[in-house]
């Protein structure tokens, strides 16, 4: 019954947010070999596995087109908005997938904003949700303050997450922003010894 409280988040692990995308973050191409690693290790033990995805129509508001933050990204339906090349999803019921910030006015950063993830985890019965995933400063950090919000005990894989460091010193601000709304850092071994 543990197994089943437990969700792992991998959050935003597309083509873009890789290395040769367009917003790449740093050191992915060592993340997806450990990612499929955990996931198996989850599908395995049980325990849901969430995949979040940017999913942005061509006019999305972020973008510097339109005035936004960022260069044009995880545009619906291009290569750019897959998943990253080698991530394996499992063809299990326990997978769900999140696609968000599909409305061009809207611009969030968690998986939990304007999405149905919090229902899915909480009809599935989950009190203990681990994020991993791009960016650690954004995305991610975005999805563990929700989650902490909502109530779940967060972890962060810290092994298992890339920023993309726009200044130097945002990604370790973002880990201490985590921790220090009751989000416990942990690397995936650690995690997973702790559900076991």
């Amino acid at each position: 019954m543990l197994a089943m409280k437990r969700s792992l988040v991998v959050v935003d692990v597309q083509r873009d947010f890789c290395e040769g995308g367009v917003l790449p973050a740093r050191n992915t191409s060592g993340l997806v070999a450990p990612l499929n690693a955990a996931i198996a290790w989850c599908i395995q033990c049980q325990i849901i596995c969430v995949f979040t995805r940017d999913w942005h129509p061509v006019n999305h508001c972020s973008f510097h087109s339109q005035g936004g933050p960022w260069p044009t990204h995880c545009v619906q339906g291009t290569p750019g908005a897959e998943f990253a090349a080698g991530l394996q999803l499992p063809n299990s019921a326990l997978v769900i997938d999140i696609e968000k910030d599909s409305d061009k006015a809207n611009m969030s950063y968690s998986a939990f904003e304007n999405t149905n993830l919090e229902a899915e985890l909480l009809a599935r019965r989950i009190t203990d949700v681990a994020a991993c995933g791009i960016a650690t400063d954004y995305c991610v950090k975005a999805t563990v303050l929700d989650a902490v919000r909502c109530g779940f005990r967060t972890s962060v894989l810290t092994d298992l997450i890339r920023p993309i460091e726009v200044h130097t010193g945002d990604s370790a601000n973002a880990l201490a922003e985590m921790k220090s709304v009751g989000a416990t850092l942990l690397t995936c071994q650690e995690w997973m010894k702790l559900t076991r």
